[in-house]
Order: structure tokens, then sequence, then C-alpha cells
């Protein structure tokens, strides 16, 4: 079943471009110079229900504008969404009650006053059973290890407590899609990974649809299997994560461990050296290259141990990211899933 469905989704903002100096300024007032930019340029992807989906890209691709489109916060230009079999800007309260929307550098709860507190007026707005409230808040308060803070105000917790917190606000009304805009910005280490584990837990355990946005790959490698990749407004990949390694890193990494005392000649001549600290280096070799690479280097040298390596994701999707820049405008690639 289709969770998401966005047909060439568009949204275009009018910018007031102001220039430089007293008499432009002065000129500014009574005529005014505007550009159109294209925050989302025809967006088009499907979600189906129970998945959970990175939607990756740099600052200003589109990202945080497609996500307030399909919560329904801003209008588009052009284009259609249903979420839900609803039209999210339609706002219709029954809508309004099946998603949710976690952005890492907004807060939901109240700074003064304890999390409880917010929580309780999440009860009301949502109409929840006390009950099920209870049940749902001790569960939640528990899998995230925060039982013993929800007392406390909000303004005295930890940025990793508060993301927790605002987690817990989100989920209490059981919706059906979790819209998550960076949710482990500026959290340390511990925090992540509690964070991740979650949610990687109770989407599974609820068939919860997530739509996923964040700059840290260990994030979206510890929860998603799909990723969407949008830049310039514009979609540039949708498939598995594994075909991005594979579509656009032209090369692999060889790790080597000498086992000899003296340190070896002509290692450049195999693939290029990008880290020697030995006895052990590192050398990038073409992917269709690597199984007589790796006999030559055996031949040549005597090794304690060897390692092949895909290129690290992060450095795959930087280099769409920087393609994309240097080429403008390209043709969507649509992977399979």
């Amino acid at each position: 079943m289709i969770a998401v469905d966005v047909q060439d989704l568009q949204k275009t903002y009018r910018v007031y471009r102001k220039r430089e100096g007293l008499w432009a300024s002065l000129k500014g007032l009574f005529r005014r110079d505007y550009h159109q930019v294209h925050a989302v340029a025809g967006v088009s992807f499907q979600i189906e229900q129970g998945e959970m989906v990175a939607f990756l890209g740099p600052n200003g691709a589109g990202k945080t504008t497609t996500l307030k489109l399909l919560s329904g916060l801003i209008y588009p230009s052009g284009g259609r969404a249903t979420v839900l079999g609803y039209v999210p800007w339609k706002r219709e309260i029954p809508y309004r009650r099946r998603f949710a929307l976690v952005m890492g550098q907004k807060n939901q709860l109240w700074w003064d006053l304890p999390a409880q507190e917010s929580f309780r007026l999440h009860q009301e707005i949502y109409r929840i059973d006390p009950a099920d409230f209870d049940r749902r808040l001790d569960e939640l308060t528990s899998l995230l290890e925060v039982q013993k803070l929800v007392g406390q105000p909000v303004r005295e917790l930890s940025l990793g407590e508060r993301m927790r917190m605002e987690l817990i606000a989100a989920l209490l009304h059981r919706p059906d899609l979790l819209l998550l805009d960076e949710p482990t910005i500026g959290l340390d280490v511990v925090s992540q990974r509690k964070v991740q584990d979650f949610l990687k837990f109770y989407q599974s355990e609820q068939q919860l649809t997530v739509l996923l946005t964040s700059h840290y790959m260990k994030d979206v490698q510890a929860l998603c299997r799909r990723a969407i990749i949008i830049n310039e407004g514009e979609i540039k990949h949708d498939g598995s994560l594994d075909e991005i390694v594979d579509r656009f890193s032209t090369y692999k990494v060889i790790e080597l461990l000498f086992a000899s005392n003296s340190r070896p000649e002509g290692l450049e001549r195999f693939g290029e050296v990008f880290e020697d600290n030995f006895p052990r280096a590192k050398i990038k070799v073409p992917r269709n290259q690597v199984p007589e690479i790796l006999s030559a280097l055996l031949a040549n040298y005597s090794l304690e141990d060897v390692g092949v390596h895909d290129r690290p994701l992060e450095e795959a999707i930087a280099e769409i990211f920087t393609t994309t820049k240097s080429t403008g405008a390209e043709a969507v690639v649509t992977a399979g899933r």
C-alpha cells in the first residue's frame, strides 16, 4: 500500500533582491527587484506503508521544504501529493491526527515546564484515552530511558534528553507517518545511538512509515535501506543505499598491512596511495581492476593482512552533490528498488 505519493511537486518563492548602496536602496522603495527561487522543482516519488526512507541532500537542496509540504505547513506552487490518502495542504483534522513532524532544530515542548505537562497537552489535543495515554507514555519513556526526567523542566535537560522527549511527544498519538528532520543534530555519540536504536525498534514494531532527513550518514546506514537524494530542488537518485556506492563510486579501497621491516617501493604503480603510515597503507584502485591488482600486490609484497572496502557512503554522496553543482541540471536517476 502506498503511504506517500508525490507527483511533480513544486515550490517556488519570490524573493526580494536588495542592492547595495544608498541610491539603490532609495530606488528599491519604488521599484523592487525580485527573483524566483525554486526550492522544490518537480519532485516525484512514492513510499510504501511501513517503509523507512532517507531523504538526503546538501543544505538548501529542498529537503525541509518537501517535509513542510507533506505536513501541510506550506502550499505548493504546482504538482500534487497524497499522504495516507489525504492532500496535506488541505489540513484536514483526520490527517493531522495521523502524522507527526519532528525537527531537530525546533522545539515543540514548553521550555519552562516539565515535559509531562506538554505530554498532557498533547493528550488533550489528540483526544487520547487516559488509559491509552498512560500505557503509551510508560512504554515510550521506558524505551528511551527517561522515566525519571519527565518531571524536570525541559530547559534543564541535555540536548539528547530533549530530543528523546520530542520523540515521545510526536509518538503519543500513534501516528502512521513520522517525518524526521535532522533528529540527531548536535547529539553526542551515545545519544545518537539511543535515538537510532529506539527508532529502529519502534518502527519495526509499529510498522511506522518514516521519512528521515539527516547529514549523519551513520543515522542513515543504521536505519534505512532506501535513499532519495535531492539537490537543487530535483531528485538525483532513488534507490537502495548500496546502489549509491555501486553507481556513483568508480573505485574501491585496498588496505594493506606489510609484514616486512623495510618500507615498500613502487606502491603507487598499483593505484593512488592516499594513506601511508608504514607498516599500513591504503590505495584507491578502479572497481573493475580489484582482482588483478590484489593478485599483483600479493605477488610483489610480503603482506600480513589485506582488506578491500567500498568507498565510504558519505564520500559517494558528497560527489553526487559536487557533480550536480558543476554540471547543472541533470536527468533524474531512478534505480531499481
